[in-house]
């Protein structure tokens, strides 16, 4: 008894996703461009951003391959109940 496997997300979905990540950061950089401060703090301002960025990416990566992990461990646990359940016999004697 295996589970099939789901799609993990729709094209729709992850066109939103890029959207909005797009629409947020594009009005992250117009709003620090148009901040009305001297060029140091601008240029500070957007390597926070990029350094946000770019841990959030990092951070996102790290889940996900820690869920993938868990997955196919519970994958490789339920194949091997699966491979013990399909060999047990309950009516099979052992000869001394």
């Amino acid at each position: 008894m295996t589970k099939p496997i789901q799609p993990a997300m729709t094209a729709a979905y992850f066109a939103q996703c890029v959207i909005s990540f797009g629409v947020a950061l594009g009005s992250t950089t117009l709003g620090i461009f148009y901040l009305p401060v001297g060029a140091w703090v601008r240029a500070f301002l957007a390597v926070s951003v990029l350094y946000t960025v770019t841990s959030a990416f990092v951070l996102a990566k790290c889940v996900r391959d820690r869920q993938e992990f868990d997955s196919m461990s519970s994958r490789v646990d339920q194949a091997r109940l699966d491979k013990l359940l399909a060999e047990h016999d309950p009516y099979k004697v052992d000869a001394l």
